[in-house]
């Protein structure tokens, strides 16, 4: 009778491990399949479980550049994006999903790093009222197995040994939303470039077991003079450099930004519901609801 117990009981322990080694198999997301890089981005970005946030927090600094003179660290930069993820259905493209976010960045003193209210502009001598990132919403169109030009997607990254990374660069040449209907003629385009850096672990990352995956991410952009800067049409641009992680929590955020969170800006403790339709916010038109337009210049 013991014999019998010992042998059933090294089958039953020998058939756990086997199901434990298939399951573990069987969770492994395929890079390779179009399936496999839609949800590997998804989880890059957010969740695989639906409604469950996710927030990326970074920091850095902007600078100026202007011809002729040494560019200048204007300011210390904090900023967080909170987020979520939705599966949506296509009857063409099948399964995919849709991340929707709002994101907020403070301008700081940078050597101090105090939360900046006025700004002392040192090409025009003026002092203007700071207007941080309240870009809320900032979402993003659904990915699917298969892209927009009906091909199927492929994982964008590099992947050497256990490390992934992945460069996206987006350049932006746009109408201003602050110019005139001439702006074809007369200029005013809104000139930019957004630059992307995310890197993480392979194995976190095929492993769909775990929901969301540990990304390090780096940001980079290039614009025009931001537009409460008063800067007019002077000559030059910023830009920005800063590097970040995903987090595990509110808590997590420094507590500069988690205070100024819970005073001034309470709605980003969680992101905009997944069904989302409002067109997103920018730096440009967040000026516009904020700033009234100056009276108009006397005509000739």
């Amino acid at each position: 009778m013991r014999l019998f117990h010992t042998l059933r009981a090294r089958l039953l322990l020998g058939a756990a491990l086997l199901a434990a080694a298939g399951a573990a198999q069987a969770g492994k997301i395929d890079l390779a399949t179009p399936e496999g890089a839609s949800l590997a981005m998804r989880k890059v970005q957010c969740s695989l479980q639906d409604d469950a946030p996710v927030i990326f927090y970074w920091n850095g600094a902007m600078y100026s550049r202007v011809e002729g003179e040494p560019d200048r660290k204007l300011f210390h930069v904090e900023a967080m994006n909170i987020r979520t993820c939705v599966t949506v259905q296509d009857p063409a493209k099948g399964t995919g999903w849709r991340l929707v976010s709002r994101e907020l960045l403070l301008y700081m003193d940078p050597d101090t790093k105090e939360i900046l209210k006025t700004w002392v502009n040192p090409w025009t001598g003026k002092t203007v009222d700071v207007l941080h990132i309240d870009n809320d919403p900032v979402n993003q169109p659904p990915v699917f197995p298969v892209g927009r030009d009906g091909k199927p997607i492929s994982w964008p990254a590099e992947v050497v040994g256990d490390n992934w990374w992945m460069t996206l660069t987006v350049p932006l040449f746009y109408n201003n939303p602050l110019g005139g209907p001439y702006q074809a003629y007369v200029g005013g385009t809104y000139h930019a470039t957004e630059m992307f850096n995310f890197m993480g672990d392979v194995s976190n990352l095929v492993d769909d077991r775990r929901p969301t995956a540990a990304v390090r991410v780096g940001w980079v952009r290039l614009s025009n003079w931001l537009p409460w800067m008063a800067m007019g049409d002077r000559q030059g641009l910023v830009y920005f450099h800063t590097a970040g992680r995903k987090i595990d929590a509110f808590a997590d955020l420094p507590d500069v930004l988690r205070h100024e969170i819970e005073t001034n800006y309470p709605k980003y403790r969680s992101p905009p519901p997944g069904d989302d339709t409002r067109p997103n916010e920018t730096s440009w038109t967040y000026f516009m609801k904020k700033v009234p337009p100056p009276a108009p210049a006397g005509r000739r």
